[in-house]
């Protein structure tokens, strides 16, 4: 009988635990949206080099794969203001900016493979090669 007993009251004290911590005056946490740093790719990004560095057939290809997969977000002219990039934090980035356009086509190919939310990785949906065709797209926004 004794067994019972105790089998039955550590349900209750936890039940009487639970209880007391729920109502307790605790102060709410409220919601703080993240926030995010400056997006810098590392040093060692600056050394990737552009295969297709000046080639006006990859960037003609590039705008093809823009107006597919970052039209929606960055915009027609690549403002940052497409209609799917409104309501997200950060906001993309204006691809004419000079702070965009001053970073390095490594820098800037290290993003795209990377990723960073709410921008997706393109590292394996993209091909390489694509992927400078982009970079060269981007770098007739100016």
């Amino acid at each position: 009988m004794k067994a019972k007993k105790v089998f039955f009251s550590i349900p209750l004290l936890g039940l009487i635990y639970f209880i007391t911590v729920s109502f307790t005056n605790s102060p709410k946490k409220e919601y703080a949206p993240i926030e995010q740093d400056k997006w810098v790719a590392p040093a060692s990004a600056d050394k990737i080099k552009n295969p297709l560095k000046g080639d006006a057939k990859a960037a003609a290809s590039g705008k093809k794969i823009y107006k597919m997969l970052c039209f929606v977000c960055h915009g027609p002219k690549g403002k940052g203001d497409g209609m799917g990039g409104t309501g997200l934090k950060p906001k993309p980035a204006d691809l004419t900016s000079t702070a965009f356009q001053s970073q390095s086509d490594g820098a800037i190919f290290w993003k795209l493979e990377q990723g960073r939310s709410p921008m997706p990785s393109y590292k394996t949906s993209i091909p390489e090669k694509k992927r400078w065709e982009i970079i060269n797209y981007l770098r007739t926004l100016k």
